[in-house]
């Protein structure tokens, strides 16, 4: 089990690698400006905005699920809570 737990906390760092290099990916520039640089066409602009937003987006469903990785591996640490059991509402309050 320990194996597994390492593999999950190499997987999240490496995760959390991966966001940072999406942000400096969000952060340059569509267009820049240089007089070198033709003025570039309008749908090539468009394929560059959606290009953003799919790296601003998945950057955000992959901190999500740092999140529910780190959550998970915190609950095994701690143990089954009492909520964890197979027993409706009623049936835990009945004791």
């Amino acid at each position: 089990m320990s194996s597994t737990k390492n593999l999950r906390e190499r997987i999240i760092a490496s995760a959390r690698i991966a966001v940072e290099e999406l942000i400096k990916i969000a952060k340059e520039p569509i267009i820049n400006h240089d007089e070198e640089t033709p003025s570039l066409a309008a749908d090539r602009l468009k394929n560059a905005a959606a290009t953003k937003r799919l790296v601003i987006f998945d950057a955000l469903d992959i901190l999500a699920r740092i999140d529910a990785e780190e959550e998970l591996l915190n609950s095994e640490q701690d143990g089954p809570s009492k909520t964890d059991t197979k027993q409706g509402f009623a049936e835990r309050r009945s004791r």
